[in-house]
C-alpha cells in the first residue's frame, strides 16, 4: 500500500502530469451500501488533494446542510467536513478514519472517508463517461479501468466532488451580478461547451441562455472533438468558414476519454480549427495548471462556478476575436 503524506510532505507533484493525457488518481473506500455488498472503490484526481490527514475532532455547526459534519481546525484554518459515505449512501465498516483535504474552484473542504487504498497513474482514455448509469444521481461522472483493458473488471467510480460540494452549500441567485449584453456572436454560430458534470453543464446552459448565445454541449472531450470535425466538414460542404458554425469552444479539463488539455491542443494544431477561441472552465485552479493551459493554446482560463467571471471572460474573448476571420 502506498505511503500517504501529510502537510509536511507534498502530495505527489501536482504539476507533473498537468497538460498531458496522464493523471494520478487517489483510490479510497467509503464502506458498503448494505451488509451483503462488497466495499466499492472510488477515485479522485490527486491534483485536487491538498493533503490526507487522520480523523480529528470535528466541531458541529448549527444550520448546516445534511451530511455536513461540521468543521475542523487544521493548523489555524477552519475547514468544513463532508460525510462522503453518507452522501453516496454507504455505511463504513470501520468508521470514518481519514480526511481528504481538497482544494478546487478556489475553495478548501475535507471529505471524511473510511480508508485510502493507493495512488495510480492513468490515461484519460481509460476513463469512460458514466452519467447515464442508473442510480448514481449524477454523483459519478465516470468509470476508470485500472488496468486499461477494454474487458477490465477492476473499475473505479470517479465522483463529481464539485457537484457534491456545491450541494452542501447551495448559493442563491445573486441579484447584484453584473448585467451583460448579449455575447457578440455571428448569427448562425454557436458556442460548443464540453463538461462531464451534469451540474456544470446545467449552469453553463443557463448562463449562455441568459447571454443570448446559441450553444451545443458535449459530455466528453472526444465527443466535442468529433462534433468539431463534423462541423468542419459541414462548413467545407457549404463553402463557409468554421467560424460561421462555431463561435468559441468552452471546455472543462477533467473529462472521460479525452481531457480538455488534449482537446485544446487538437484544436490549436488543426489547420481548419486553430483560429477558434478556446476558454478553459475548470475547478483545477493554480499557476501550474493555467500555465499549461496557455502552453496548449487556450485563450483564457476561468475557475468553475464563478459565473460572473465566466460571462465577462466569454464577452472579452469574443470581442477580441470578432475582427479575426475564422
Amino acid at each position: 500500500m502506498t505511503e500517504f503524506r501529510s502537510h509536511d510532505q507534498d502530495v505527489p507533484d501536482r504539476a507533473g502530469s498537468a497538460g498531458t493525457s496522464q493523471f494520478e488518481m487517489l483510490l479510497f473506500r467509503l464502506g458498503c451500501a448494505d451488509a451483503d455488498s462488497p466495499p466499492a472503490l472510488y477515485g479522485i484526481n490527486v491534483f485536487k488533494i491538498r493533503e490526507i490527514a487522520p480523523m480529528m475532532p470535528i466541531t458541529e455547526m448549527i444550520g448546516t446542510m445534511p451530511h455536513m459534519m461540521g468543521v475542523v481546525n487544521l493548523r489555524g484554518q477552519v475547514i468544513p467536513v463532508i460525510d462522503l459515505p453518507a452522501v453516496v449512501g454507504c455505511k463504513p465498516k470501520t468508521g470514518l478514519n481519514i480526511l481528504l483535504v481538497t482544494e478546487f474552484a478556489r475553495h478548501t473542504q475535507a471529505f471524511a472517508v473510511e480508508a485510502v487504498e493507493d495512488i495510480v497513474h492513468l490515461d484519460w482514455s481509460q476513463v469512460l463517461a458514466a452519467e447515464a448509469n442508473a442510480g448514481n444521481n449524477g454523483m459519478v461522472t465516470s468509470i476508470a479501468r485500472l488496468d486499461g483493458e477494454q474487458t477490465s473488471s477492476r473499475l473505479v467510480q470517479v465522483l463529481d466532488v464539485e457537484a457534491i460540494t456545491r450541494s452542501m452549500s447551495p448559493r442563491s441567485a445573486d441579484s447584484s451580478r453584473t448585467k451583460l449584453t448579449a455575447l457578440p456572436i455571428k448569427p448562425g454560430a454557436a458556442i460548443l461547451a464540453a463538461d462531464d458534470s451534469a451540474v456544470a453543464r446545467t449552469l453553463i446552459e443557463e448562463e449562455l441562455t441568459s447571454l443570448g448565445a446559441s450553444f451545443v454541449v458535449a459530455r466528453t472531450g472526444r465527443e466535442a472533438w468529433e462534433q468539431l470535425l463534423a462541423l468542419t466538414r459541414q462548413a467545407e460542404a457549404e463553402n463557409c468558414a468554421i467560424g460561421d458554425k462555431v463561435a468559441l469552444v468552452l471546455t472543462d479539463l477533467e473529462m472521460p476519454e479525452m481531457d480538455g488539455f488534449t482537446l485544446t491542443r487538437n484544436i490549436k494544431t488543426h489547420a481548419k480549427l486553430q483560429s477558434l477561441p478556446v476558454v478553459i472552465y475548470s475547478s483545477l485552479t493554480g499557476t501550474a495548471t493555467e500555465t499549461h493551459a496557455k502552453s496548449v493554446g487556450a485563450d483564457a482560463y476561468v475557475s468553475k462556478f464563478h459565473m460572473d467571471e465566466l460571462a465577462h471572460t466569454l464577452n472579452q474573448v469574443l470581442q477580441e476575436r470578432s475582427s479575426v476571420p475564422v
